[in-house]
């Protein structure tokens, strides 16, 4: 691995958050085009980056992994705030968003959401970019694969989410 890379991934090691592409050019002193095809290599070596919303990070696979579960949900565009944002605040991490396809089969984005603010930086994203919600191709169904250090913050969220009409059930 040339020595560029090794800084990319040290320093992916050594933060908590994600990381931008533009931060990491900063940090590197390259364009952020470089970054990204840094990361498809070290990828490609079997390092396990994530690109969310929010930049690049390594996966959380660790031995004190958090517990997860996959929670399917179907509401209005406008009701997206709320949905998330239950989850966030019941101290639920929304990982990512899948969709099922009918041609592409499974379609997934990596959202990473922890706060409040995050939830708030996504939909302004959202808005700027005019960007549709992977959702939509769907009538607003959709799964979300979430984690959460207790048990009892997931049954509250999914409380949460089933007394507003989201939670999609049998």
């Amino acid at each position: 691995m040339n020595q560029r890379r090794a800084r990319l991934l040290g320093r992916l090691e050594h933060t908590s958050t994600p990381m931008t592409g533009s931060e990491l050019s900063k940090f590197l002193g390259v364009s952020r085009q470089v970054v990204v095809s840094d990361v498809a290599i070290l990828r490609a070596a079997g390092h396990d980056i994530v690109a969310t919303p929010r930049g690049y990070r390594l996966s959380r696979a660790t031995s004190d992994d958090p517990l997860s579960a996959q929670i399917a949900v179907c509401h209005r565009p406008e009701d997206t705030e709320t949905e998330l944002m239950t989850m966030v605040e019941a101290k639920v991490r929304v990982i990512d968003v899948t969709v099922e396809h009918p041609v592409y089969g499974d379609l997934c984005g990596n959202l990473l959401m922890e706060t409040p603010s995050d939830v708030r930086r996504f939909l302004r994203r959202l808005e700027e970019a005019r960007a549709p919600l992977l959702s939509d191709l769907t009538g607003g169904v959709h799964l979300h694969r979430v984690e959460f250090d207790k048990i009892a913050d997931f049954r509250r969220a999914e409380e949460a989410l089933r007394d507003l009409g989201f939670l999609a059930e049998g």
